[in-house]
């Protein structure tokens, strides 16, 4: 794992003249192509030469003082399910090969270089996004950071987004989130995943998985460079200072969310409360009974399955057989699901929605293990179907919740250096994406002070 730099650290390196766009993006060529290296699992396109002439202007720009935002020529990577004009977007799969290029980048794709990023390839997934374990059949699976002499899966769906940022193949990732898949991936590796609410950011030119729960964001080191990159995917201006951690009213949830929890998790947690407990930090135990519900509630599949269904019935039809079949499977259920019992879940979920946001209406957020397990070994994870199955589903639970709730979540780090990476979520509802990013702020800075 390479020491990671922040967003604004590469930037003022830029600004100060001590290094310059081009020498970046030719470090994460290299870290790419190196044999001993994840760069071939990590990545499925790499554009060594668009990147290196998007960085020679952008050395151009920055001389004449013409930089177009502060991620101006740092090397980014693009989830495989954005459109890239010019390239077939496959998103982890072979099915699709030999299907027509995109005629043009995805939006957030088009926000992403209009700002300045030089993006430097399209990085490897779960096969059409669907499951948080990053294990992928067609392109191999990149191994975690922590412990790549056991072999760790490294989280799901963006598992290329995560170890192209936590081995310096690139300085963030974008990713999607529709349970999980940018959360997760983070915090098995040591990162930070922000999920915003999903209405914010432009999925146009991003391969769905389900429309009414996918969600655009980043993969990157920090809390601010997930903010900088926000506020460029979604148009907003960042209004980010650190939320002052005396008297922020934290809720804890006690239903589901800690059940299964291993030992390493429950110590990072345990620390990580008791941390901002003495910074004045109130935080309660909530029981939240609708939590226990929601497996009911998505007993057929839910709208993942449905609305994955909807979109892949044709290519399952012509292609199924060069489907990973443990992905197959899960959208086949929802060939199941009547219009019927997708409007009842759209119904179930609006109300589910409402009684959570008013029972969590007098904290300022939700705090939570991201996922209550260390990263698993691969070779464990994938040898049955019954073992993949029970570990996916652990690992989705907590993220989960917070996309149903149509909210927002941040994973960042809370293990201590050399430790296995784990992961505490914080979560608020919809739109208080910028109050939860400010939180956000000044609870990394009292764990990394810890």
């Amino acid at each position: 794992m390479h020491p990671i730099v922040t967003l604004s650290q590469c930037n003022a390196a830029l600004r100060e003249g001590t290094t310059r766009s081009q020498a970046l993006v030719d470090q994460a060529l290299a870290r790419i192509a190196s044999p001993d290296g994840e760069g071939a699992r990590a990545f499925t396109r790499v554009y060594a030469d668009a990147a290196r002439q998007a960085a020679q202007v952008s050395d151009t720009l920055r001389a004449a003082g013409q930089a177009r935002s502060g991620i101006e020529g740092l090397p980014v990577s693009v989830k495989d399910l954005f459109d890239v004009a010019g390239d077939t977007t496959l998103a982890g799969s072979v099915a699709l090969q030999g299907h027509p290029v995109a005629t043009e980048d995805a939006v957030a794709v088009q926000r992403l270089k209009a700002a300045g990023a030089v993006i430097v390839g399209r990085t490897n997934m779960t096969e059409f996004a669907f499951s948080g374990l990053g294990i992928n059949p067609h392109y191999g699976t990149p191994l975690n950071p922590w412990d790549r002499s056991t072999g760790r899966i490294p989280g799901g769906s963006s598992s290329g987004a995560a170890v192209s940022v936590s081995d310096g193949m690139a300085l963030a990732g974008l990713g999607s989130d529709t349970g999980g898949s940018l959360r997760i991936p983070a915090a098995l590796c040591g990162l930070v995943g922000f999920k915003p609410t999903a209405s914010r950011v432009s999925a146009q030119g991003a391969l769905p998985l389900s429309t009414s729960l996918d969600s655009i964001g980043a993969i990157a080191p920090s809390v601010a460079c997930c903010a900088q990159l926000d506020a460029i995917l979604s148009g907003e201006a960042p209004t980010l200072r650190p939320a002052s951690l005396k008297g922020l009213r934290l809720a804890v949830p006690s239903t589901l969310v800690m059940d299964g929890m291993d030992a390493q998790v429950a110590r990072g947690l345990e620390r990580a409360l008791s941390r901002l407990s003495a910074l004045g930090a109130v935080l309660q135990e909530l029981a939240v009974p609708a939590f226990a519900r929601l497996g009911s509630i998505n007993a057929k599949g839910g709208l993942v399955a449905a609305e994955a269904w909807a979109w892949h019935r044709e290519l399952l039809a012509s292609s199924g057989a060069r489907y990973d079949p443990r992905v197959s499977s899960r959208i086949q259920r929802g060939q199941a699901i009547s219009a019927a019992d997708y409007i009842d879940v759209l119904q179930a979920r609006t109300a589910w929605i409402a009684e959570v946001q008013a029972q969590v209406a007098d904290h300022d957020a939700l705090v939570m293990p991201t996922v209550p397990v260390i990263a698993p070994k691969l070779a464990e994870t994938a040898a049955s179907d019954e073992v993949y199955t029970q570990t996916n589903l652990l690992i989705l639970r907590n993220p989960t919740l917070i996309n149903f709730l149509d909210g927002c979540a941040i994973s960042l780090p809370c293990h201590r250096p050399g430790e296995a990476p784990v992961g505490l979520m914080l979560a608020a509802p919809r739109l208080h994406d910028q109050r939860l990013l400010s939180i956000s702020l000044g609870v990394e800075a009292a764990l990394q002070g810890a």
